[in-house]
């Protein structure tokens, strides 16, 4: 059976597991109050992936988002620009800034777009997203991202880039992770210490506060221990009145 193949019927075993626990049920379904939240999928997943989290997010009175940036398998700089203007699309929506989920790679883009527009961001919660080192990931993830890079030299568009390896890109995101979030950016980074892809030593992002689960890096999305432990800080996050969002 193929590797991914594996992870998917894995994934689908706890569903039902999310589905029976507790946390699955809402205790306010107004809680959210209409905070809008971005969900951002991990490299080679798209929207569909966390679908779950946004039927527990809708539940409570979010108003959860795709980001559309289809299997999240393009070059950084590109998708972050799309995301930014996802998350402009949704505040204006919303009428307020909106909390960013970031699923693994969709973690740290999530991070990048809340670094350079804060007035966007009410709050960022990142799911197994190696910020310290992006390309630090599974040598395995790091070997397919470096084949797009190769298929996109020979034409195909959509791709990562080399340019995402070592050239501008590169640089340019590499140093805006490195800085810190903005103080009024809260930030939750979820981390397990059985991680096969991204070492949760990677996910210790200095300005957000770490949160252990004891899942799967594909699987945290479907982990109650990731529900119990985000909904207290998503619930004060969607207490607090909105500045108004400006233009970019």
């Amino acid at each position: 059976m193929a590797k991914r193949e594996q992870v998917v019927l894995v994934m689908l075993a706890m569903i039902p597991r999310l589905l029976r626990h507790p946390v699955w049920q809402p205790k306010d379904p107004a809680q959210g109050r209409g905070r809008g939240v971005l969900l951002i999928p991990g490299f080679g997943f798209g929207d569909h992936s966390l679908s779950l989290t946004g039927r527990w997010l809708r539940a409570r009175g979010y108003r959860p988002l795709g980001a559309r940036i289809g299997m999240n398998i393009g070059c950084a700089t590109t998708l972050r620009d799309r995301i930014e203007r996802r998350l402009e699309q949704h505040a204006e929506a919303t009428g307020g800034r909106v909390v960013v989920l970031g699923q693994s790679r969709g973690g740290w883009l999530g991070r990048l777009a809340a670094v350079r527009r804060p007035d966007l961001v009410r709050g960022l919660v990142m799911l197994g997203s190696p910020v310290r080192d992006p390309l630090g990931a599974h040598p395995r993830i790091v070997r397919v991202a470096r084949r797009l890079a190769r298929l996109s030299m020979l034409g195909v568009p959509g791709l990562l880039t080399a340019d995402c390896f070592t050239g501008t890109c590169y640089r340019t995101n590499s140093a805006a992770l490195a800085q810190h979030l903005p103080p009024d950016v809260p930030a939750v980074s979820v981390y397990s210490r059985n991680d096969s892809i991204a070492p949760w030593r990677l996910c210790e992002d200095p300005d957000a506060e770490g949160v252990e689960v004891h899942s799967s890096h594909t699987g945290m999305g479907l982990d109650p221990e990731f529900y119990a432990a985000v909904e207290p800080r998503l619930a004060e996050w969607a207490r607090d009145d909105l500045p108004s969002v400006r233009s970019a």
